[in-house]
């Protein structure tokens, strides 16, 4: 059993690597209209990061007061100008980067959203440093209900290999930082990574005992994902990599936090019976606004420019800042649902026929009966669910699509100095003006 279950997950791994590959790619400079009557997610990206991990496959630069500034009146009017254009949201979603590496700039931006939408529920990323109560408390008065911790480790030596103890504080300083915000959102949302380099059962078994005594309403798991253009640098930094240890520590994980959490997600854990998971948007289509950010709308996929100058220049003039979108064929699509769908371990049968009809069955067979095979999903009632067995499958599928997100982000990296030939030719830029790191 062991052989084949090996054998699958090899070829499933690299057909969903390769099927849902974000290349090729074609100019696109506008979002289509808005669905009438219809209220999307807004996501907002904040590039800017004290810190600029080796593992982060994420678009981020180094803080920079003066370019952050210029980067936020952009982005209010790239958001501005979706209300313009009918958008309507409802929910707020803001990442990065570090959102709050620029407070006053952030509180600001959310203060415009509320301002212009009829905004219901706002998420915000955060690193242990900037935890402070003031603005703690400023966040949760302007109707942020869930903030996010990057924490990945509360282990001294792993927090150094990763280059956040000197920037991010000690794991018993993360720990102060995550008791006193206590009570003041209803969800404290702590992201942890397994599987980092150096790290041992018997470090990670230190890291669920302070996750279990400080108890916070969220906590995210994810397998360490590492592009293959950071690959040297992590090695360098952190040591190698290596995927043998995975399983286990995945399973050691469940092991230890089951019995006090439920799951909402393969990764995710929750006291509450329900969480938001930054890499799973619940809603069917979403709008991206700010450098690096991404919009799903009829079955395209659309990414904004990953040069924060060349994106505030053509915010400045006017133009869109997508540069790029990637339609699903109908195959990527029903897989695209199937697998982020799934990772919420079930899957309305009712949604499906209404989305896709029979085909879904004919078309996804292979996946479909694989799955059953390996007792990781069952088939009967009103949903596809995903066994615990299965729970593990989810993560590889969804770490290899995410690989291929990163191998997207590294294309549109490169295309930045391109954005700057073009803006010289046709526009100008000072001498000052350099393309950033990123």
């Amino acid at each position: 059993m062991r052989v084949i279950e090996n054998i699958f997950t090899s070829l499933l791994r690299h057909e969903y690597a390769r099927s849902m590959s974000f290349g090729p790619i074609h100019e696109e400079d506008e979002l289509p209209a808005p669905a009438p009557g219809v209220s999307y997610q807004l996501y907002l990206h904040i590039p800017f990061c004290l810190v600029l991990c080796p593992f982060c496959s994420f678009h981020r630069v180094e803080y920079q007061p003066a370019l952050a500034d210029r980067y936020f009146e952009a982005l209010r009017q790239e958001i501005r100008r979706y209300g313009e254009q009918g958008f309507v949201f409802d929910d707020l979603y803001v990442g990065g980067g570090t959102p709050t590496v620029n407070e006053g700039q952030l509180l600001r931006t959310i203060d415009m959203c509320n301002e212009l939408f009829p905004i219901r529920g706002i998420s915000v990323e955060t690193n242990p440093s900037d935890m402070r109560p003031d603005l703690l408390h400023a966040l949760r008065d302007r109707g942020v209900r869930r903030l996010s911790v990057g924490v990945q480790s509360f282990d001294d030596g792993l927090l150094k290999s990763m280059e956040r103890y000197d920037k991010y504080g000690s794991g018993q300083s993360i720990v102060s930082a995550l008791e006193g915000a206590r009570g003041i959102f209803p969800t404290v949302n702590v992201d942890m990574i397994f599987n980092l380099p150096g790290q041992t059962e018997t470090s990670l078994a230190r890291d669920l005992e302070t996750l279990l005594a400080v108890k916070p309403e969220q906590i995210s798991y994810y397998p360490l994902m590492v592009a293959d253009s950071a690959r040297r640098r992590v090695a360098e930094s952190m040591g190698p990599l290596r995927k043998s240890d995975s399983r286990r520590f995945f399973e050691q994980i469940v092991s230890a936090l089951s019995p006090e959490y439920q799951r909402s997600t393969a990764w995710c854990f929750s006291t509450q019976g329900e969480a938001v998971d930054e890499y799973i948007v619940e809603r069917g289509e979403y709008i991206g606004a700010g450098s690096g950010a991404f919009s799903f709308m009829n079955s395209t996929i659309h990414a904004t420019s990953f040069s924060i100058n060349g994106y505030c220049h053509r915010i400045a003039a006017g133009s869109s800042a997508i540069t790029r979108s990637k339609q699903l064929s109908r195959r990527e699509q029903m897989r695209y649902d199937f697998v982020m769908k799934l990772f919420g371990l079930s899957l309305d049968k009712a949604w499906i026929m209404k989305r896709h009809g029979r085909r879904f069955y004919l078309d996804m067979a292979l996946e479909l009966l694989g799955m059953r095979l390996l007792g990781a999903l069952r088939l009967f009632g009103p949903t596809l669910s995903v066994t615990p067995r299965g729970e593990y499958y989810w993560i590889i599928m969804m770490r290899e699509f995410f690989n291929n997100v990163n191998v997207f982000r590294d294309e549109m990296r490169k295309q930045i100095r391109f954005e700057y030939d073009a803006l010289e030719h046709d526009a100008g830029i000072s001498a000052g003006d350099k393309p950033e790191n990123g």
